[in-house]
């Protein structure tokens, strides 16, 4: 009897500790068991005039309900403009620690003088998150952070979310200054750390680093904030296949279908979608030859078909307030 009661209770501790595992964090916050949960997040709002435009249209005209914004950039206050008009506007510190054009560039709101591992040799960010890595210190990026989120709070408003340009602050080296800095201030981080399936597919992700994603997102949990269970940003490499003409009609029809095609590839729990969506001219082209994938973004979100597809299949389309909001009601 007492071989039964001791493997009845082994049995019981191991299920309940496979279900801690497999809860995931939507459900924690109250979602429905088995249901996909989605946050439609535009990056890179106020990097440029056309990347205002794409993200307003995305937000106003279409879908998309979460967007953030690129500190440093020399369009920040057209956006806060807007900002200020839609207070209600779910919108977060995209935190920059990167410049990767050749020629539009911006620069640490801290000054090279103050942290010169953030600096190339042109005074801006370096182009690459592998140089940010050999040359900065973990000192120097939480110092920059911290300036931009002040710089966001001058403009009299409180972000919804911070989360990490080119996902620098996902390395190992800056991730505990990022988690930091979101713990301090009591304001949620895009971090993936349910089960991850999508962001570390596609990343190929070591096991390693799959277990320290899960012990900074229980750390975060912890600290009462939310937590994401996964993560993706393949759309800006989604382009049209070779052959097909480039007009936005087709353009449209096929970043909708490869949405559609993500959020049914997606696992239930609350995922983190991320596009750029612009509405690019003559000079973003100067910027980046990315206009016409970031152009696709916009056009799905602005397209009918993808919002009666999330309709019917009964997705739930969620935002960072509703998220903070759920994790206050949370013991």
């Amino acid at each position: 009897m007492k071989r039964i009661l001791t493997y009845l209770l082994l049995t019981t501790l191991t299920n309940l500790s496979v279900n801690a595992q497999t809860k995931t964090y939507a459900e924690k916050l109250g979602f429905p068991k088995g249901k996909k949960v989605v946050i439609l997040h535009v990056d890179d709002a106020g990097m440029s005039y056309e990347s205002n435009v794409g993200t307003i249209n995305a937000i106003d005209k279409g879908i998309a309900n979460s967007t953030s914004v690129m500190m440093p950039c020399g369009w920040v206050p057209q956006f806060f403009d807007y900002l200020k008009k839609h207070p209600n506007t779910d919108s977060g510190v995209h935190l920059t620690l990167t410049s990767e054009w050749d020629n539009y560039r911006w620069t640490p709101l801290i000054g090279c003088k103050n942290a010169p591992g953030l600096c190339d040799e042109q005074g801006a960010f370096w182009h690459s998150v592998a140089q940010v890595v050999q040359h900065a210190s973990a000192n120097e990026v939480e110092a920059e952070i911290r300036a931009q989120l002040a710089r966001y709070r001058a403009f009299g408003m409180q972000p919804t979310h911070m989360d990490s340009h080119m996902g620098t602050l996902f390395d190992p080296k800056f991730v505990m200054s990022y988690a930091k800095v979101a713990m301090d201030e009591k304001i949620p981080v895009l971090f993936p750390a349910g089960h991850a399936s999508l962001i570390f597919k596609v990343n190929n992700v070591p096991e390693p680093m799959q277990k320290l994603a899960q012990q900074v997102g229980k750390q975060l949990w912890d600290a009462g904030l939310p937590v994401l269970d996964d993560l993706d940003g393949t759309s800006y490499g989604w382009t049209l296949p070779t052959g097909t003409p480039v007009t936005d009609a087709n353009i449209q029809k096929y970043k909708t279908q490869k949405f559609i095609e993500l959020i049914n590839s997606a696992k239930p729990g609350l995922t983190y979608i991320i596009m750029h969506c612009t509405s690019p001219t003559p000079t973003f082209d100067q910027i980046s030859g990315s206009g016409q994938t970031r152009k696709g973004d916009m056009l799905a979100m602005m397209d009918p078909a993808l919002k009666a597809f999330i309709e019917k299949e009964g997705i739930i389309v969620t935002t960072w307030k509703e998220l903070t909001e759920r994790r206050g009601n949370v013991k």
